[in-house]
Order: C-alpha cells, then structure tokens, then sequence
C-alpha cells in the first residue's frame, strides 16, 4: 500500500483560461470547463492535449488511474460501452457519498478512542474504517478515458462532491443542498442524452474545444490488471508518492500501529508485521525473498530489480557504478616511458659513487656487535627480561656441567654430548674386584660379534705403576669416530611428538587367550653322538626320524623317548623326511650324494609288508632318458646289507645334497643340489622310478624347495628371492621379495595362501600369497641366524629354530575373511639346546594331531615341549 496518495498533486489541463472558477456563496470554488473561441483553437487545443485531457480526473472512489501509454486504439463502439460502465461506477460511488460524510463524524470520534488505545497495546489490529480508507487511496490514479461531454460534466460534478466532503465540516448545510441540487440536474440530463444516443447508435459528436475527443487509448484497468503508465521508462513528470510524513525519527512510532500522518490529518497505518514462522515460509516459497529489502522510510517491502543488485554488487566490489564504464580502456602513452639519458658531462663516475660508505660500515658493526655483546637488547628481550625480574628469583648453588651453551650465530644450538667420566675399572692400578675373572673373560669373548651385549668394551688391565702403562693402540681410531660423531651430529632440535610406550607396542591377544601352545620341555631324545640337523615325524604321530652328522638316522618311539632302530648311512645325513602318505611307510634319507628311500618297518605290519612288496621290483620303462638326466642321477641297486637295514630303494646324485622333501600324495620328492648349478633341483618320481630337471637354468644359488599343499606348484627358494612354478603350465606365476640377503629355509601354511620365509639375518618373512609380493610383516625375534621354520597342521601355531638356541613358539591365525589381516603373536621362547661351536637348534617339527614341538639341535639332543 502506498501511502498518502490522498492529496497526490494531479496534473493540470494546460490551458489556465479553459478553465473557469465559479465561486458559491460562502466562497466554495466551482470548477467549469471553457469553451475554446473557434474550431480553430479547439483542433489546436485537441491535438496538444491528445493525451493529457484527463489526467486531473477523479472517480467517485477517490482514485488516480495512470495513462497506459503507446496501448492500440479501439472501435467506437466499445468506447460507448465502457463510458457506460464508468457512469454507472460513478453514479454508484456517488450515491455512498452522503453516506460516508455521516461516517467521517463517527470516524472522528473512534480515532480519539484509538489513540489512547495505542498507549496501551500498540500491536492491536487497525480498525475496518481504517482499512477501507487505505484501500481507497491505493488505487487513486490518474484515469485519461476518452469521452462524450456527458462524461466531462460527469467529472466535474464528482470533483465538486469531492471539494464538498474535504470541507464538510466547515460548511453550512444549506450550500450541500444547493450543490447536490445542480449536481443531481446535470447527472440527469447527460443519462437523457445517453439513452438517446445509445437507441440511435450516434457515434459521438465532434464539438470545438475540450468536446473533441482523440481516440480512446486503452484503459488502465483493461483485463483487471494494474498497469504502470512509467513502465517504458520515462519519469520525468513522475509524481513522489512515497511516505512524506516527514524527515523525522521514525522510532517515535514503534510503540503505535501507524507509521504517521498524511496531509488530511489521516493515519499511515503500518504493514501488518509477521511473525519468524511467516518469515521462513516465505523464505521457503518466495523465489524473490532474497532480494527482497524493507524501506525504513515507510515500512515497505520492496523487491530490488536485477538492475538495482547489479549495481549493489559493483559498489561492494569497490568498481565504478556505471556498468558501461571500462576500466581496461586501452593506455594513450602520452609520453614516452623510456628514459632518455643525456647527460652534460661525460666524465665516468667516481669510485666513491658506487662503493658502501666506510662511516656507515662502522656504524652497522657497532650496532651489530653491541647486539652480540648484549649491550642492545630488542623490544622482545626486553619485555622478557621485564617480566622476567617481576617473577620470584631462583639461584643455583652449583653450577651445572650441562647447562645449555650460548653460541652466536647458531640457533636452538645442541649441545655435544660428554664422554662419561672414567670409574675404577678403567685405572691402571683397579682394586681386585674389578678386574675380569676366567669366566667372565671368556662370556666378554664370546659376545664379540654383539659387542653391545657386553657390560664394559674393554677388559680391566692392572699395571704397578704409570711408567709400565704402554700406548693405546685404539687411541687414534677412538678419538676418529668421536670426531666423526661430533661432525656428523645435527645441530638444530628437532620437534618429536611425544608418544608414550603404551601407544607403541601393538595391541595384542593376551597368550592365556591363545592356548594350547607348547609351554615346557617334556622329554630329551638323547643317543646320537654328533650334532642332529633334521627331524620329521610319521603321520599318525607315533614315531620320529632323526638324521645326524654321527652317519645314522634314527627312529624314536614319540611317548617315551626310546630309540628303536638305528640305521647307518655311511656319509653324513643332511635331511630326513617321512612321507606324508598314511598307506605306505617309507623315509626318504639324504645322506651326502645319495638319498636312500628306507622301510622303518616300524608300526603296523601289513604296511610294512605292503611297502615292501610294492618296492620290490621296479616297473619296465620305455622311455630312454638323455643324457643330461642320466649323468645327474642314477637308481641303483642295494646291497645286502643295506636291504636288512631297511633301505630298499638307492638315488645316487652327482652332487651332495642338501635337502628332501616330499609331495603331499607321496609318490614325487624332489631333492635340492645347491652346488649343481643349472642341475641344482631334481624331481623323482616314486611310482615309475624316474627323474627329470624342472628348470634347464637356475637363476641363482637355489638353497631349498617346498611343494604347494593344493596347488601344483613348486616354490623355489634362491639366496634372496622366492619364485613360484606352476607345474602344469611350466610357467613362473610370481616372484616374491622378501628383501634379505641370504635366506634359510621356508615352510608354507596348511591352507596354501600364506608363507613363512627364515633367513640367515634373524628374520623371519611372512607372505600373503593373494595380498602382495612383498613381506606383510617381519619377524625380528631371534638374536642370531633363523635354521628352520614350521607350521602346525591343525592348531594355528608356527615355531622358528636359531642359533641363539632358542625355539620360539608364536600364534598364525590366518583368517578365512579375505578382508581381516593375519593375527600374528610371539607366544613363548623355549631355550633348552646348549650352544656348540656357535650352533643352536637347527630343526622344529610340530606333531601332526597334538600342541607338541619337536627341536633338534648341536647338543645332539631331540627335545619333545608340551
């Protein structure tokens, strides 16, 4: 709604004389029209006023009606009914003016009761006189409708009603009648004419002056819609109908419903205020909410224009307002930018011109050295010091041998760390008891190749005098590498996060969780005479192989350590294993270049019939080996001896041989010649007595192989490198990583998709064979070199065998759920085997259905843990 719109000024006719002011009585002006002289001045006057004829005219509802401007022109007859629509309008507001003259007395009264009603609640809801009035002014427009005289007289009559209800309370009532009189008769005779010239169908007649009509542009109101008489842009005549109560404080009305008063003495009631849940549906619904503001001035809602927001944005952008303006306009270079040397004289510059000022060196390094001196201070260390003699005072008594240096020109300086000073042990004269006594000279030699673990890293000397001390003969190397240390130190502090050690060590199961696993030792196989380097076990777990370097192979009775048979070999045994196949009973031996295939005749004795019978004559052949195969290996006959023994089938090979280990089906074993070089692995076959070369090169030093559980593959181990075969393809599937120099044995988890690699570096390797070729995770429990490394078959448990004479026992939970990690804990350290010529254990077996470990080591001892 926009207010005061009651007391808008209209535009005037522009012709003053055309107009005549009659005067009544009691001095109330009556406005009549004049009559142009001739038909002359009236065409004049009709075509300079085409289109503000009416732009002063007034409905009977108090409302301007703007000129649409530029609208198309319509047929006469649709003039003449429009007019009549509008006199009828007329004709009805007219007859509610008497009506209304005798409300605005009642309306004066309840605004008085209005006005103390505001002290007291100032959101109460305004009046329905109010409100009616506010909706009167909001269409008050200019209306320029083109018509018959009938209609001007018609105007003139309704702003004489008009003039009569402004000054209605200052007048006599006699001069109401008078003027309702002569309005009422000219009312009357403009509706004869109308009737008359509606039956007739006349077309308006074209009379001299403000009679002659232009044709009809179309109506303001034409469709019910509310059209802009500014819309093309013009607004140069454009009247200000904005809130004009005034340059006032507008907060002196936030107590009251209105916002002021107009001309008429009227109230500008307020827009109706909304509450945050309105506002947020708005928000929700309203596409223009956003570039909607409120005007302080009147209380209104306006919706800024694209127009208005763009010219918003460039004014915060900081750029100019005027969207046409360029500020990348191209440079006129008016005057040149190179500088133009001339010079008067030329005469080359002097030496003083271009060398520092000697008086400005001084008094830099003046000032610089009164900073180092500490004789300057800056601002900082000034306040510091300030707050510093604030604060209480502390002295030391002694002073430190550690305190922090002050160095020039090094920041945040480290301090070297200082040699410890020399105890007793390190004089030449040391009392007695710190000197080394046999036993703890020998333990000090022993640990030479850990020289951390020694307690002092030198012996104690005892000399009578200074004079006999002689010269240091590590002196000079010493002093060396402590000045290599001192130089190569960094010299700045490094920030490090400070972590505590619980946050370090990885959370694991507790080892009471993960039982069974071998705890203590149990019994002691005891009978070889020299070192025992393999040991394996039969498959139902009743019996044990051992082979040593004393040239025997032995077979123990698992329950109570008693050694049943003992067969000779004749050459050292570097490899015993038992085969995996329950239906036959037969030890592949590896003993220097042969490996002797031998019946324990031990258990149940139609096996034992079975496997002789089933070994007594070899099958007939037709193929013929070449050559390369034959001069590698030959299957030769036993000798009566060797038959009583038990052996019953010979391999002799053309190398020592350092390993043999069997297929899962029992009938291949393959057996590994590190020194053979291309010829290093050789594969047999039990059922057709055959062998043949997998590989026709190696590549590199091959120390052992194992056969996949499952799969026909064939893992090959070189010194530093794992690769694995596919048997049936005959093709490298993956090479493995391990990143070690020298590896020592492997062994693979019953379900085939994990292994476990020793090296000779105190490693131990665990493959994820599907996850990635490289190491999961290493192993560093062992203290020297790792011999041997073993997996249960049925109890998630490993066992690695090392130098430092330790079999340490760890928990491999390998997951069936591809997405979970194995669970890998160290669960025990079992050291039992003493250490002989710097050998500790050198083979672990697990029993095949029990928690049981089996170790053989240099002390020529089996030790059975439970």
């Amino acid at each position: 709604m926009v207010a005061n719109k009651h007391k808008a000024t209209k535009r005037k006719i522009p012709d003053v004389d055309d107009a005549v002011k009659v005067s009544t009585a009691n001095g109330k002006q009556q406005t009549k029209l004049k009559e142009p002289v001739d038909d002359e001045s009236a065409s004049d006057y009709y075509e300079s006023d085409e289109e503000n004829l009416f732009a002063n005219i007034d409905n009977g509802n108090d409302e301007d009606s703007t000129d649409s401007e530029g609208e198309g022109e319509e047929s006469d007859d649709e003039e003449v009914q429009e007019f009549e629509s509008a006199d009828s309008d007329f004709e009805d507001e007219s007859g509610k003016d008497d009506e209304e003259e005798a409300e605005d007395e009642e309306d004066d009264a309840d605004e008085e009761d209005a006005d103390s009603a505001d002290d007291v609640n100032s959101d109460s809801s305004p009046e329905p006189e109010e409100e009616e009035s506010d909706d009167e002014l909001e269409f008050e427009e200019d209306l320029e409708e083109p018509e018959q005289p009938k209609a001007i007289q018609k105007v003139i009559v309704g702003r004489q009603k008009k003039s009569v209800e402004a000054t209605a309370e200052d007048e006599d009532e006699e001069d109401d009648e008078e003027t309702r009189d002569l309005l009422e008769a000219a009312q009357k005779e403009d509706e004869k004419l109308g009737e008359i010239d509606a039956a007739l169908g006349i077309a308006p007649a074209k009379t001299r002056g403000v009679g002659i009509f232009p044709p009809e542009a179309k109506s303001r109101f034409k469709g019910g819609k509310n059209q802009d008489e500014y819309a093309a842009g013009d607004t140069s005549d454009e009247e200000d109908i904005r809130n004009t109560v005034g340059n006032i404080p507008m907060h002196w009305y936030d107590e009251y419903k209105h916002i002021g008063y107009d001309w008429e003495g009227n109230r500008l009631i307020k827009p109706a205020k909304t509450d945050a849940i309105d506002d947020f549906l708005k928000k929700m619904e309203d596409p223009n909410f956003w570039r909607t503001v409120k005007d302080p001035q009147t209380g209104q809602n306006v919706v800024l224009t694209d127009e208005d927001i763009g010219l918003i944005k460039r004014i915060m952008a900081g750029k100019n307002p005027d969207e046409q303006y360029s500020d990348y306009e191209p440079w006129i270079e008016w005057f040149t930018s190179e500088v133009e040397k001339m010079p008067i004289r030329n005469i080359p510059d002097h030496k003083r011109s271009f060398l520092p000022s000697k008086s400005e060196k001084q008094k830099v390094g003046r000032l610089v050295h009164a900073l180092k001196m500490g004789w300057i201070k800056t601002r900082a260390e000034t306040e510091r010091l300030a707050a510093l003699s604030k604060g209480p005072k502390f002295y030391m008594i002694w002073e430190s041998d550690h305190g922090k240096e002050e160095m020039r020109r090094i920041h945040d300086h480290v301090v070297a760390p200082k040699r410890p000073l020399p105890g007793h042990a390190e004089s030449y004269n040391p009392p007695p008891e710190y000197l080394f006594n046999e036993q703890e000279l020998s333990e000090w030699n022993s640990h030479e190749e850990e020289p951390w673990k020694r307690k002092l890293h030198y012996v104690p000397q005892k000399f009578n005098s200074l004079r006999e001390v002689p010269y240091y003969d590590k002196y000079i190397r010493e002093r060396f590498l402590r000045c290599l240390d001192l130089y190569l130190c960094p010299r700045g502090k490094r920030t490090r996060v400070t972590v505590g050690p619980e946050y370090l060590i990885p959370k694991l199961p507790s080892p009471k969780d993960l039982q069974p696993f071998p705890t203590l030792q149990n019994l002691i196989y005891k009978g070889h005479t020299d070192m025992i380097r393999s040991v394996s076990i039969e498959p139902k777990g009743e019996y044990l192989v051992t082979g040593s370097d004393d040239q025997t192979v032995k077979i123990w009775e698992v329950s109570t350590a008693r050694c049943i048979r003992t067969i000779p070999t004749g050459d050292v045994v570097r490899s015993v294993a038992w085969c995996p196949n329950s239906k036959i009973s037969l030890i592949a031996v590896a003993s220097g270049k042969r490996v002797l295939l031998i019946n324990p005749q031990v258990g149940d004795s139609l096996l034992v019939k079975k496997t002789d019978d089933l070994l007594a004559e070899a099958p007939k052949s037709e193929t013929v080996d070449n050559e390369r195969i034959t001069t590698a290996v030959q299957w030769v006959d036993f000798t009566e001896e060797e038959r009583k023994s038990g052996v019953r089938i010979v391999i002799n090979h053309f190398k020592e041989i350092k390993q043999v280990t069997w297929h899962g089906r029992g009938d291949y074993f393959a057996t590994v010649m590190p020194e053979a070089a291309n010829r290093s692995v050789l594969i047999h076959q039990l059922s057709k007595r055959r062998s043949q070369f997998p590989f026709s090169k190696s590549k590199g030093l091959i120390q052992c192989v194992l056969f996949h559980p499952v799969k026909p593959c064939l893992f090959v181990a070189t010194q530093r490198h794992v690769r694995v075969y596919d048997l049936v393809k005959q093709e490298l599937l993956k090479k493995l990583f391990p990143s070690c120099k020298w590896i020592s044995s492997m062994a693979i988890h019953p379900k085939g998709d994990n292994l476990l690699v020793a090296t000779y570096e105190k490693k131990m390797m665990w493959f994820d064979l599907d996850l990635s070729t490289r190491p999961y995770q290493q192993l560093k429990l062992h203290h020297s070199a790792i011999r041997n490394v073993a997996f249960h078959l049925r109890y998630p448990l490993f066992a690695s065998a090392s130098d430092d004479r330790s079999v340490i026992v760890s928990h491999g939970m390998v997951y069936n759920d591809l997405l979970q990690n194995p669970l890998i804990v160290p669960l025990r350290r079992l050291e039992h085997h003493e250490r002989v010529n710097d050998f500790g254990a050198f083979d672990v077996v697990f029993h095949p259905t029990q928690p049981w470990l089996f170790s053989s080591g240099a002390d020529n001892t089996v030790r059975l843990y439970t």
